[in-house]
């Protein structure tokens, strides 16, 4: 972790026990590139046959690394494919230096594996504007290539962390024709997160055969229900990437298997919920559930606009039942919304209806929903069947300090 951050409160108890996922292998090691003391670096090799996927970024200032990840998808599968990150330095609004990192070191990787440049995946992550000093990489290349391991994934998701205060890992394991298939998946998350997809650096296996469009389009799918809905501060990233590596290894074909796909939903929910947990200086997880509304795009728009209003983020930081901010930002989302048609509820307490506070509310109830760790609020809109579930979190003074001094 950064700065030796303390561990979110609402972190798991310890990093799952993920399973080995056959066809991949992974190696880490320490580069320097911004960090003293820890790995900051992450290898990643899959075997031929390797169907690769991706979602990222909408920012118009992508870094380079994700252009060019995004020129890659599609490729030749029978060659393989291997992913390197680096943290620290996000290779972001670093013009035709950054271009010539990414080249360079896509080189690099494809020399020491044998493997086609257009098959070797780059990205980066942290501070942005700073030129990426690629070749402290290119000199630990050698030592990944030999370290690769099919057992390194929890130490892969220690080192892609920057200002993460814990190492995210999910999996699940699902029958298909009488035998097991497997999905593990790693993330890293903390800040500068919000659904314009992806929301963070995100990397998944499985063992499973899955022909490549159709990963593309289940990984577009279910990301539209899990990272492209869930928000830490508002904020968009330059470096954004999720990634999808079939191996096919188990022989079992998956491509349109709906339980694979279950499957993958709840690798892929459990990761973004882990990225909420451990939002910078976060001490709440909120859950936000919208119902009644006229569509379920407008059910979207109303769960984010509360989900990212400072207001009523500080408002659950602080333990404050203040429906008032929920209206507040139930009316400034440009959704279809009436007054008098909606409700409001903190958990199981109904706080406002018919535009007004519930007859029967009591502030001591919904103060008592606010002093817990996880929180849901209910809103219902009157108006149809629309729904929507997003997550947030607190916004607390920790947060400013995290990011006032984020490049010293």
């Amino acid at each position: 972790m950064a700065k030796n951050l303390p561990v979110s409160p609402l972190a798991p108890a310890s990093f799952p026990d993920l399973p080995k996922i056959e066809g991949v292998r992974f190696a880490t090691a320490a580069a320097g590139v911004k960090y003293q003391g820890r790995t900051d670096v992450m290898l990643a090799v899959m075997d031929p046959g390797t169907s690769v996927a991706g979602v990222f970024t909408r920012s118009k200032t992508r870094s380079a690394p994700v252009l060019d990840c995004q020129e890659k998808l599609g490729g030749d599968a029978s060659a393989g494919a291997a992913i390197l990150v680096n943290s620290g330095n996000s290779n972001a609004f670093t013009g035709h230096y950054g271009q010539t990192s990414v080249a360079e070191i896509t080189a690099a990787v494809a020399d020491a594996t044998g493997l086609p440049a257009e098959r070797v995946f780059t990205a980066s992550t942290g501070v942005i504007g700073e030129p990426l000093p690629h070749d402290r990489i290119i000199a630990k290349i050698s030592e990944l290539t030999a370290g690769l391991d099919p057992t390194a994934l929890e130490a892969a998701a220690k080192a892609i962390m920057t200002t993460d205060t814990f190492a995210k890992g999910a999996s699940a394991t699902v029958e298909i024709d009488g035998k097991t298939v497997k999905i593990a998946g790693i993330a890293k998350g903390s800040g500068m997160i919000a659904p314009d997809m992806a929301t963070m650096l995100v990397y998944i296996f499985t063992d499973a055969r899955v022909e490549q469009a159709a990963l593309q389009a289940l990984l577009s799918e279910i990301c539209d229900r899990s990272f492209n809905c869930i928000t830490v501060d508002s904020d968009t990233s330059t470096s954004d990437s999720l990634m999808l590596c079939a191996t096919g290894a188990s022989g079992v074909d998956a491509t349109g298997n709906a339980a694979f796909a279950q499957a993958l939903e709840t690798v892929m929910l459990d990761l973004a919920h882990q990225v909420v947990r451990d939002g910078e200086g976060a001490t709440k997880f909120v859950e936000i559930q919208i119902t009644g509304a006229a569509t379920d795009q407008d059910a979207k728009v109303h769960g984010m606009a509360i989900a990212n209003s400072p207001l009523v983020k500080t408002a659950i930081a602080g333990e404050d039942p203040n429906w008032g901010r929920v209206v507040m930002a139930i009316g400034k989302s440009g959704a279809a919304a009436d007054r008098d048609l909606l409700s409001i509820s903190f958990g199981d307490v109904l706080v406002a209806e018919k535009g007004w506070v519930s007859p029967n509310y009591r502030e001591e109830l919904g103060a008592a929903e606010m002093k817990k760790e996880e929180i849901t609020i209910k809103v219902d809109l009157g108006l149809g069947t629309g729904t929507a579930t997003v997550w947030t979190c607190d916004l607390t003074h920790q947060y400013i300090s995290i990011n006032a001094d984020y490049r010293s």
